[in-house]
């Protein structure tokens, strides 16, 4: 942000939940717990991708992908947070703001182009099983996933530049537990209707763009699974995607809520509970939504397990 006054503009307060004080410890305790899952979970699933060579198929490549982002949008986010719950000092400084507003802007769209990207791959799988092998292809996995985070980057640059290219007169209170864009664009100084509606339509684009084609993708693969007649390859077809859905119904449901609801104060108290959701408990669940039924996964664990118990 501009400081329109020219006094000397240090950084950010994040007041994140400081006016429930009595929920500040509890927080503490239940985010850094959810934190460590994330950590363990998710690089489980990535060491797991690696070494098991059953697991070196697109569906694990994209699912891998997905671990390693939730680690970096977790990441981005949580240790800040924890040490503002646990601290008087709650504040970020100015590049601080401007680099968690990037990275976790930018994740978060390369998390929605990724889903769809992966409801691709299901619909591959269903639909198309004799020609899935020539369809998904290394080079086409690798154009997809770079894709997704190239566009989500580049989104997340455009962002940040018209954010802080507002100016803001001295105001660095910022009623969120970190930096986001709706928080941000309060605390500017002129009017910003050009802006949100600018941010309005992003965030539309963005997140109705990939489900859109996530419906197409899944209505192709409900026509398929009905036209079965094996009731054990339905129950199969389903199983393959149920992890994925719930994972998008989870994902795209808070951050529509976070993004797309109107503005009030009441408002602004859902978002954060919405926003610690999609930021923190998802990418914790990601890997149990999707371990949870998979035998290929539990299969890789006990001999990634089995092989270490062997060498010793």
């Amino acid at each position: 942000f501009n400081d329109k006054n020219g006094s000397s503009f240090t950084g950010f307060i994040l007041l994140g939940f400081s006016d429930r004080p009595q929920l500040e410890l509890i927080l503490f305790v239940v985010l850094l717990i959810f934190y460590i899952f994330t950590l363990l979970g998710n690089t489980t699933i990535i060491a797991l991708s690696h070494l098991d060579p059953h697991l070196h198929t697109p569906m694990y490549f994209f699912l891998s992908n997905l671990s390693f982002l939730d680690l970096c949008y977790t990441t981005s986010i949580v240790p800040q947070l924890l040490v503002n719950l646990r601290g008087a000092d709650k504040t970020i400084s100015y590049g601080g703001c401007v680099v968690q507003l990037y990275i976790s802007l930018g994740l978060g769209t390369t998390e929605c182009f990724l889903l769809g990207v992966m409801a691709f791959d299901r619909y591959a799988a269903v639909c198309r099983p004799l020609h899935y092998a020539v369809i998904m292809h290394l080079h086409l996995c690798a154009l997809m996933v770079s894709s997704s985070w190239l566009i989500g980057f580049a989104n997340s640059l455009l962002q940040t530049m018209l954010i802080f290219l507002l100016p803001l007169c001295g105001r660095n209170k910022v009623d969120h537990f970190f930096c986001e864009i709706p928080p941000l664009l309060k605390l500017a100084c002129v009017h910003s209707a050009m802006n949100e509606a600018e941010v309005y339509f992003v965030s539309v684009v963005i997140l109705f763009v990939p489900v859109g084609l996530i419906m197409f993708f899944y209505s192709q693969i409900v026509r398929t699974v009905l036209r079965m007649k094996s009731a054990a390859g339905q129950g199969k077809a389903f199983g393959t995607c149920g992890s994925h859905l719930t994972v998008v119904f989870l994902f795209y449901g808070t951050a529509m809520c976070a993004y797309l609801q109107p503005h009030s104060n009441n408002s602004q108290d859902q978002g954060k509970f919405f926003s610690l959701f999609y930021t923190i408990v998802i990418p914790m669940l990601n890997p149990i939504i999707h371990t949870l039924r998979n035998k290929d996964v539990k299969g890789a664990v006990k001999k990634v397990l089995w092989k270490d118990y062997n060498s010793k």
